[in-house]
C-alpha cells in the first residue's frame, strides 16, 4: 500500500501543477489572470477554435485524473 500512495500522490502534484498552467491558458473573457499574465502571447493562441478545445479536452481530463488521485487517496487512507 505504500508504493501505491506514494504513486498517488506524486500523480495528484503532477496533475495539480498542469491543471493550473492549463486553467491560466485559457482564453479570458474579463479582467482575468490570463489576460493581465502575457495577454498577447495567449490571445493569438487561444483564439483558434481548434486550439481552445483542445486544451478544454486536456483541463477536463487532467481535471479526472486529479480527482479520481485524490479518490484513491482517501480510499487507501481509510482502508489501511
Amino acid at each position: 500500500m505504500g508504493i501505491l500512495l506514494i504513486t498517488c500522490k506524486v500523480l495528484l502534484v503532477i496533475s495539480s501543477i498542469f491543471l493550473i498552467l492549463t486553467i491560466l491558458m485559457h482564453k479570458g473573457n474579463g479582467g482575468g489572470l490570463s489576460d493581465m499574465f502575457g495577454g498577447g502571447i495567449s490571445s493569438s493562441v487561444a483564439s483558434s477554435g481548434v486550439a481552445e478545445r483542445n486544451l478544454n479536452r486536456l483541463t477536463i481530463g487532467l481535471a479526472l485524473i486529479w480527482t479520481l488521485s485524490i479518490i484513491a487517496i482517501g480510499l487507501i487512507v481509510k482502508f489501511s
